[in-house]
């Protein structure tokens, strides 16, 4: 005979949110419709923080409810109503980089909720590059912030942090701010580099050249006509006019 595979959940991930619909309540816990091939499922012990001893006291078939991603098997999708922590101790590890926000200020330091079971330390020398007498100088609760872990004592549930090492040091700021602008590259053995011409260009270009010359040329050729001309205005005596001087002379002297 053969046996049919469960179809596969869609793509859900641990910590993932989701809502669905109570289907049916029983003393272990509830079953719950959301929305997958597979239902979902609640243990009593997860349907929230406090000791519960009757699943009816919280909820109910037919309520719509808010859960988590806990497991995910073949034929069902593990669930539980307590929202889960965004960072476990096994997540965290040093150099990762966290967010948070600001929940409590000390003389010595600030504490910052990064979705973790205990907020993180921030010490007062971790705060910035400049000197920072005390943390309210520089931040207040409410404030979001990017952190980077330093170090992680799960036996003592610390969490060490650092605002500054998530911030640019100031010699850093300043060669940014000093920067010289990129240089216009410079023609080698100071000779121009020519521009390469494509042939269309290089033809449009003999024949301005060609152009030019012929004015050019008109040009002289108008100047020396000219000159020409003056010379012969400026110049000596016509043919004739010598005769007639020459004839007038010649009577004088009869």
């Amino acid at each position: 005979m053969e046996t049919t595979q469960a179809a596969p959940v869609s793509a859900l991930q641990p910590k993932a949110h989701v809502t669905g619909k109570v289907i049916k309540t029983t003393i272990a816990g509830i079953i719950v419709d959301i929305g997958e091939k597979v239902p979902g499922v609640v243990h009593i012990s997860q349907l929230q923080k406090e000791p519960v001893n009757r699943v009816e006291d919280v909820v109910k078939p037919g309520q719509t409810i808010d859960a988590w991603v806990r497991r995910i098997h073949d034929d069902r999708v593990e669930l539980t109503m307590i929202e889960p922590l965004m960072l476990e101790w096994r997540e965290m590890k040093p150099d990762m980089i966290v967010k948070g926000k600001v929940a409590r200020l000390e003389s010595y330091g600030a504490f910052v909720e990064i979705g973790a079971e205990r907020p993180g330390l921030v010490h007062v020398s971790e705060i910035s590059h400049d000197y920072v007498k005390n943390p309210s100088e520089v931040l207040k609760e409410g404030d979001e912030v990017e952190a980077k872990i330093l170090d992680v004592d799960r036996r003592k549930k610390q969490i060490r942090l650092s605002i500054k090492a998530t911030l640019p040091k100031p010699e850093e700021v300043l060669a940014e701010v000093n920067k010289p602008e990129p240089r216009k590259e410079r023609s080698k053995g100071n000779k121009k580099i020519k521009k390469q011409e494509t042939p269309a260009e290089e033809q449009e270009i003999k024949e301005l050249e060609l152009t030019a010359f012929q004015i050019a040329f008109q040009d002289a050729q108008e100047r020396a006509h000219k000159r020409t001309k003056n010379k012969k205005a400026k110049g000596g005596p016509s043919r004739e006019q010598e005769d007639i001087l020459s004839r007038t002379l010649e009577n004088r002297h009869s």
